[in-house]
C-alpha cells in the first residue's frame, strides 16, 4: 500500500532574511499613457510605436493602463498586495521636454505625487531616471551615440534628484543600457529604430558616460544617505561546447553584452578583448581621457535583471534561437563584430516569449557579480515571465505557470543567499500588465491582470502568491506551489 501522507517526510520552508526587500518594477512609457498632458513632449517610443510596422498591430503607449490618472488605485493596490518597495521610472520628456533647460513643475508635480502617495502607505519608492524614453528632440540631434546626450542626462538626473532626493532614496541610473544600445540602434527592434553598428557601439559609450555623469550629478543635490545604482540585463552567456571556438564565442558575446558596461562601471576599463573583436567596426576613437573614470563613477548598488540564459557557438548562418536580447533580433544583427556567433535555443520549458525558465541562470548571475564587485549590494531588479493570461468565467486569473516561475527563480535567489551573496531585494517583473514594447499588449508580464478595453484591474492568482511571500518571508513548498 502507498506510505500515508502522514509518513511523508516534511519539507521545511526556505526563509529570506527578515530585511529583505519584496517589490514590483514598472516602466513610465510601459504604463503612464497621458502622452499629450502636462507639457509632456514625444519620446523615440511615441515616435517608433506610431511609425507603421514597428509595433505589434499598429499598438502604442499613448493610454497604456493610464496610471498616470490611476497611480492612487495602484498604489493602493501594491499596499493591499503587501509590497515593501516600487520600482518606477521618470518620463525624461514629461520632465523635461525638449531634453534641455529647466523642469516642467507640472511633470514632476506627478512624480512628487507618487512618492508621496508610495511613502504615505509605507512603500519604499525606487526611482529609475531612464527606461528608454529619450525626448525626440535630442533623438534629432543625434540621439545616444552622440556625447552631448550624455551631458543633456546629466542636467535632467540633477533636475529630477533636486526635487525628489528628499523623500527618494535608491536611485537607479539607467535600465538596460545594452537594450537602449543594441535594440534601438544595432538591429532596430526598440526605439529608435537605427541599424548601424558602429553607431550602437557608440551608444553604449555614451551610455556608461551618463551614467557616471548623472552619478555625479545626484550626489551634488541629494542627502548623502542616498543610494544610487544601475540596472543590467546582464547576460549569462554559455557555449555550446568546451571547444576552443565555442569557448571564443562565448568570451566575444560576454564582452558585447557584459564587459562593455559592467567593464567601465565597475572597473573603469574595457576589456580589451572588446576592443579586438569590434576593431573592423569602429576605432573607438570617442573615448576621450577621463570617460572611464567618470562612468566609474562609485555604486552604492548594483540591480541584476534576469529572464533566460544565452547559449552560443562558433558558427555562421541563420540563429536557432533568441540572441540573449530579450525582444527578438529582426534582419540585423544587435552584436556588432559577432556575424559567426551563432546563438542556440536552450532546452527546457519556456515561456510565452519564447524564454528557456532556468533559475540556474539567475543563480550564476547572482554569483558573478558577488565576484565582479565583492562589497556592492545586489538587487534583482527586474525577473518574470510572459503567459497567456485569460480570465475565468468568475472573472478570477489563475497563473500556475508563474507561480512555478516564480518559485524556481526564488529558490536560487535564496541559494545564492545561502552561498554567501548580497542581494538585498527583489522586484517582480511586473506590477501589472502593460505595453510590451515592440509586441505591444500581446504580451503580459503582470502579477495583475489589466483588462484593456476597462482597464480594470485583477491580482491573478500568482499575486496573491506573491504577496504571501513578502508577508512572511518564506517561501512554500514546491508542492503548494500552485
Amino acid at each position: 500500500m502507498p506510505e500515508s501522507a502522514s509518513a511523508l517526510p516534511s519539507v521545511p520552508p526556505v526563509t529570506f532574511p527578515p530585511a529583505f526587500l519584496w517589490g514590483a518594477a514598472t516602466s513610465a512609457y510601459q504604463i503612464e499613457g497621458a502622452v499629450r498632458e502636462d507639457g509632456r513632449t514625444p519620446s523615440i517610443w511615441d515616435t517608433f510605436s506610431h511609425t507603421p510596422g514597428r509595433t505589434a498591430a499598429g499598438e502604442t503607449g499613448d493610454i497604456a493602463v493610464d496610471h498616470y490618472h490611476r497611480y492612487r488605485d495602484d498604489v493602493a493596490l501594491m499596499a493591499e498586495l503587501g509590497l515593501g518597495t516600487y520600482r518606477f521610472s521618470v518620463s525624461w520628456p514629461r520632465v523635461q521636454p525638449t531634453g534641455r533647460g529647466p523642469a516642467v513643475q507640472r511633470g514632476l508635480d506627478f512624480y512628487r505625487r507618487l512618492v508621496d502617495e508610495l511613502l504615505r502607505h509605507g512603500i519604499m519608492p525606487t526611482l529609475t531616471l531612464y527606461h528608454w524614453d529619450l525626448p525626440q528632440e535630442l533623438e534629432d540631434a543625434g540621439g545616444w551615440p552622440e556625447r552631448d546626450t550624455a551631458l543633456r542626462f546629466a542636467e535632467y538626473a540633477r533636475l529630477v534628484g533636486e526635487a525628489l532626493g528628499d523623500r527618494v532614496e535608491l536611485w537607479t541610473t539607467l535600465n538596460e543600457p545594452w537594450c537602449s544600445a543594441f535594440l534601438g540602434y544595432g538591429s532596430g527592434v526598440h526605439a529608435p529604430g537605427r541599424t548601424d553598428a558602429a553607431a550602437s557601439l557608440r551608444a553604449a559609450h555614451h551610455l556608461n558616460l551618463a551614467h557616471g555623469l548623472a552619478a555625479s550629478a545626484l550626489r551634488s543635490v541629494m542627502p548623502a544617505r542616498n543610494r544610487i545604482a544601475v540596472s543590467l540585463n546582464s547576460s549569462v552567456v554559455r557555449p555550446k561546447s568546451q571547444e576552443a571556438a565555442d569557448l571564443a564565442a562565448a568570451r566575444r558575446i560576454d564582452d558585447l553584452a557584459n564587459g562593455i558596461f559592467h567593464g567601465p562601471m565597475l572597473h573603469g576599463a574595457y576589456p580589451e578583448s572588446l576592443f579586438a573583436a569590434t576593431a573592423s567596426v569602429t576605432d573607438w576613437s570617442y573615448v576621450l581621457d577621463g570617460d572611464l573614470r567618470t562612468a566609474g563613477a562609485k555604486l552604492n548598488a548594483l540591480g541584476l535583471n534576469y529572464y533566460t540564459p544565452a547559449l552560443v557557438s562558433a558558427g555562421s548562418g541563420e540563429v536557432t534561437g533568441p540572441r540573449a536580447d530579450g525582444h527578438g533580433a529582426g534582419d540585423h544583427s544587435p552584436w556588432p563584430g559577432a556575424d559567426d556567433v551563432l546563438f542556440h535555443q536552450t532546452p527546457g520549458e519556456r515561456t510565452q516569449m519564447g524564454w528557456t525558465i532556468d533559475p540556474t541562470g539567475l543563480y550564476d548571475l547572482i554569483m558573478r557579480y558577488s565576484r565582479e564587485a565583492p562589497n556592492l549590494p545586489l538587487y534583482v531588479t527586474e525577473n518574470g515571465a510572459a503567459y497567456d493570461d485569460k480570465p475565468d468565467p468568475d472573472g478570477r486569473v489563475h497563473d500556475p505557470e508563474r507561480i512555478a516561475y516564480l518559485h524556481g527563480h526564488l529558490s536560487a535567489l535564496r541559494r545564492a543567499l545561502t552561498d554567501g551573496a548580497d542581494v538585498r531585494g527583489y522586484y517582480l517583473w511586473s506590477l501589472m500588465d502593460n505595453f510590451e514594447w515592440a509586441y505591444g499588449y500581446g504580451r503580459r508580464f503582470g502579477a495583475v491582470y489589466v483588462d484593456y478595453t476597462t482597464l480594470k484591474r485583477t491580482p491573478k492568482s500568482s499575486a496573491r502568491w506573491y504577496a504571501e511571500v513578502a508577508r512572511t518571508g518564506t517561501l512554500p513548498p514546491v508542492a503548494s506551489a500552485t
